[in-house]
């Protein structure tokens, strides 16, 4: 079985002891130490917004984005539908049944997304990779294209799905003649089970839309990571990006989370290191991950803006179930 390592090698992740890992779980470090103000219902009231299914019915050539939750978005682009890392259970975890609990409901389930043409995995972890939720897509008759790291289709292989594509760091498809997808490097992790540790690749996605007598329109979900030379190198080698999935969430306790996920002052530097002329932020405010409370990544977020004299309304905050036309 192969073993993938970072591009930094001195970056090893992963590998913590298991008495390690149940410390921490006692300490707390998975679960927020507190509530949002007023508590999840209201934060889940405040921050959800009902789905315009017509909208999403359509198939724009012009780039719409829905955010579904966590790190889950629908990209709707050059009349293609493309689902990024769907998690629509009740929790991130095995079979949609255990792990970390989802606290605002899903703006939608999996058998009622429109036709979805492919489907994005950055890694196997359980907040990303959804068995329930991939499973319910399935079950409603779809049949999309999945790209997938290498060493995760072993794991569709044997569930049966078809159609599916892995890639190395800088592979790249064409989804249509206009469409390429680009697997990019992050700085982060595998492990599905107690003995596959980092036997499968993480990474992002770079989507390019050429579009006909004008400049391609890029797109980037960087996936889970920390933060790295990685995004210098994407920008130098396939260009700045016109919209970034801006992580911002899941990291405290810092000692622990630094090295695989960006708090907000560092996903701010990310966004300037690629280049992006629009954010919107993603994996905060839905599953009861880690110790921050669900309304601290905005607060966080617009003091690591403001220090850098950026206007917050370069980084969209949407709300569950939000869609929103991207600005050419």
């Amino acid at each position: 079985m192969d073993h993938y390592s970072n591009s930094n090698p001195s970056v090893v992740l992963g590998r913590f002891p298991w008495y390690e890992m149940i410390w921490r779980s006692l300490r707390g470090d998975f679960r927020p130490l507190a509530a949002p103000n007023g508590g999840y219902e209201a934060f889940a009231r405040a921050w959800s917004v009902p789905v315009d299914r017509a909208r999403l019915a359509a198939r724009p050539v012009e780039p719409v984005v829905t955010w579904l939750g966590h790190v889950s978005l629908l990209l709707q682009v050059a009349g293609l539908n493309v689902l990024i890392d769907p998690t629509l259970a009740g929790y991130a975890g095995p079979y949609g049944r255990f792990g970390a609990p989802r606290r605002v409901p899903s703006p939608l389930q999996a058998d009622e997304l429109p036709p979805i043409d492919v489907v994005l995995i950055s890694h196997n972890h359980y907040d990303h990779l959804c068995s329930a939720t991939l499973g319910r897509l399935r079950a409603a008759g779809q049949r999309p294209r999945y790209l997938v790291p290498q060493g995760v289709k072993r794991w569709f292989d044997a569930r049966g799905y078809e159609n599916v594509t892995e890639l190395a760091w800088w592979s790249e498809v064409a989804l249509t003649p206009e469409v390429r997808v680009h697997f990019t490097p992050s700085q982060h992790w595998s492990r599905r089970t107690p003995w596959d540790t980092n036997a499968s690749l993480w990474g992002g996605y770079l989507l390019q839309w050429q579009r006909s007598g004008a400049a391609s329109w890029r797109f980037l979900f960087p996936g889970d990571t920390g933060y790295s030379d990685d995004f210098a190198a994407i920008c130098a080698r396939l260009g700045a990006v016109d919209l970034l999935a801006l992580p911002i969430g899941a990291y405290l306790p810092r000692e622990f989370m630094k090295s695989m996920h960006v708090n907000p002052a560092d996903a701010v530097q990310l966004m300037l290191d690629v280049g992006a002329r629009q954010a919107l932020g993603v994996h905060w405010g839905t599953f009861m991950l880690t110790q921050e409370a669900f309304d601290q990544p905005p607060r966080d977020l617009a003091v690591a803006l403001a220090a850098r004299d950026i206007p917050p309304e370069r980084v969209w905050l949407l709300r569950h179930g939000e869609t929103r036309a991207v600005p050419l």
